[in-house]
């Protein structure tokens, strides 16, 4: 057999090209520029965007203000009718109470006979100054406007707090069984 020599023989692979492409430099040229033409323009949409808005803004907020101004003049007026209401109610009221005392001393006087039997003299006496007392008393509170009442209340409270907070809480517990009856 003949000897066979086996030669490697190593091909060299032939170079291969880059496959890059190169625009040439007009096109790069192009593309920059209408870059920043797209970039100027949205520059020029986000300032006209930014403008609009402001002027909305405006607009809004002067309407904002109109309504505003008009709600405050509704609310005062509100609050004259309201504070003229109360002022009536507080006359009315007074009236009320005037009669009130009035028609309970006049009831407790036609009854001091009666009481001058049952017990005796000296609590018909009480009863007659009592009556007395709530008629000068009817007599004082219409005399007097509901400002004045008002700053005696006032004033009363100023002397004696305790006193008031405890007229205040036995009020609020008559009125409550009041309510709570019905």
């Amino acid at each position: 057999m003949a000897e066979a020599s086996t030669k490697k023989t190593t091909k060299k692979a032939a170079p291969r090209k880059k496959a890059a492409v190169k625009a040439p430099a007009s096109n790069k040229a192009e593309a920059k520029t209408r870059f920043n033409a797209a970039l100027e323009e949205a520059k020029a949409g986000a300032a006209a965007l930014r403008a609009e808005a402001g002027d909305r803004a405006v607009a809004y907020r002067e309407q904002a203000k109109g309504r505003g101004e008009d709600w405050v003049t509704e609310a005062k007026a509100y609050g004259e009718q309201a504070k003229g209401k109360a002022g009536e109610l507080a006359v009315e009221g007074k009236t009320k109470a005037s009669d009130a005392l009035a028609s309970l001393g006049k009831m407790v006087s036609d009854n001091a006979v009666a009481i001058d039997e049952r017990f005796g003299s000296q609590y018909g006496d009480y009863a007659r100054k009592a009556s007395r007392g709530l008629q000068e008393a009817s007599v004082k509170l219409d005399n007097k406007s509901v400002e004045e009442i008002g700053e005696d209340a006032r004033e009363a409270v100023r002397k004696s707090p305790g006193l008031a907070v405890g007229l205040a809480a036995v009020a609020g517990f008559m009125i409550a069984r009041m309510f709570s009856r019905n």
